[in-house]
């Protein structure tokens, strides 16, 4: 039963959350500032999302074949190859790191 209501509790606070976006006043949206803010903040969050789940475990930093495929993927992002490319890349490179047994 919590968990179901942890369940309506987050949704409940999804909608708040998208209905207090609704009514911000159009003219506070339109300011440069905050227009950049709303560029940056996406990709900011993705950042810090993929470096939590690549090198972290717990309360420790590891190093292991996650880092030899976000490596794999920056180059292929680098070289500025299709997305499926660098997805394919990064997976290929973490399960031969693995397959290698490091």
């Amino acid at each position: 039963m919590n968990v179901w209501i942890a369940i309506a509790l987050t949704a409940a606070g999804c909608y708040l959350v998208k209905l207090l976006g609704l009514l911000v006043p159009a003219g506070a949206l339109e300011r440069p500032l905050v227009q950049r803010l709303a560029a940056l903040l996406p990709v900011a969050l993705l950042a810090a999302l993929t470096a939590q789940q690549t090198f972290g475990a717990g309360d420790s930093v590891i190093l292991d074949a996650r880092a030899a495929g976000l490596a794999a993927a920056a180059v292929a992002l680098v070289l500025r190859a299709p997305f499926l490319v660098v997805v394919g890349a990064a997976v290929a490179v973490t399960a031969g790191v693995r397959a290698l047994g490091w």
